[in-house]
């Protein structure tokens, strides 16, 4: 941790509830069966009366998800009040059949994409661009903007992309995204304050000044975050590792250390004055409506109904 880091964590106090409204996004991934649509649509309903800026729909590797993302989104935009935001990676496909699916999206009314490189199916090896495609997600960004006034998100990386030079490098790259008319990056997720504070003094720095959301995930199955930090660059610290010793067989517990670790690292933050956070659900709405009611957040109804 930096110097200026430690001083920004000395002593933090809670955020009281009084303060300004947090703003908040969800992420959701499409569903695959009948199942985990209904656990799915029962998140969406649980969190709307939160009243987020914008939920977000993954897209698979390599287009997976393709269809299954195009009707979760529609679904949103149809039956809710929510502000759904599509998902698009120039994975597998042409940069018409990218254009193809940007342009439908307006049509139907979405006018949020989160803009994507992608990753190679499993199996597939190291990224190689579609040889008729987008090759980068700095590509898609200008390719959106010859389409329609989209509000483009783009992805950024406190630990380093896994595929970057270096720090430097990565933070050009996201620079590039930016001037070609992205309007917000959101991060991959991460588990030190720090790692994100150093990160975006950095990125200002840089002359980068939109917007950058944390990604914040809820750790609901460790074993699982370790296999997935080890391929998305995000550091897994020894202390995360002994919260979760010993919980394998208690999944209430385990919920509880989540809810824990992740409300703390968002209290951290907002006291040092960031008041955004991106959530990454898994399709569960529990732990992050419970953190979000320690971040002050409460439902529009509510508010609004309070003498």
């Amino acid at each position: 941790m930096s110097a200026s880091a430690s001083r920004r964590f000395a002593m933090l106090p809670y955020a009281a509830p009084e303060t300004r409204r947090p703003l908040v996004s969800f992420e959701f991934f499409p569903p695959k069966t009948a199942e985990m649509e209904e656990r799915l649509w029962a998140a969406v309903k649980r969190l709307e009366p939160l009243a987020p800026r914008f939920v977000s729909v993954t897209y698979g590797a390599g287009g997976s998800t393709r269809e299954r993302t195009h009707n979760t989104v529609r679904r949103i935009l149809r039956e809710s009040s929510l502000t759904p935001a599509a998902h698009l990676t120039c994975v597998g496909a042409t940069r018409a059949e990218v254009d193809e699916v940007a342009r439908a999206y307006w049509d139907s009314g979405v006018r949020h994409i989160v803009a994507l490189r992608g990753d190679s199916p499993e199996g597939a090896g190291r990224y190689q661009p579609h040889p008729g495609g987008y090759p980068y997600a700095v590509d898609l960004v200008a390719g959106l903007r010859k389409i329609g006034e989209f509000e483009v998100s783009v992805a950024a990386y406190p630990e380093t992309h896994p595929d970057a030079a270096n720090p430097g490098a990565d933070l050009d790259n996201l620079k590039r995204k930016i001037d070609a008319g992205a309007t917000r990056a959101i991060t991959q997720y991460f588990f030190e304050g720090h790692a994100f504070l150093d990160f975006l003094e950095r990125a200002r720095k840089a002359g980068i000044t939109v917007p950058i959301v944390p990604g914040i995930l809820p750790v609901t199955n460790f074993q699982q975050v370790v296999k997935f930090s080890a391929a998305c660059g995000a550091a897994v610290p020894p202390w995360l590792a002994r919260l979760f010793d010993g919980l394998d067989g208690d999944p209430e517990t385990r919920r509880l250390v989540a809810a824990t670790v992740a409300a703390e690292q968002c209290r951290l933050l907002q006291a040092n004055g960031i008041n955004e956070f991106h959530f990454y659900t898994l399709n569960r709405a529990d732990l992050a409506y419970a953190i979000c009611h320690v971040l002050g957040l409460r439902p529009v109804n509510a508010a609004s109904a309070a003498p």
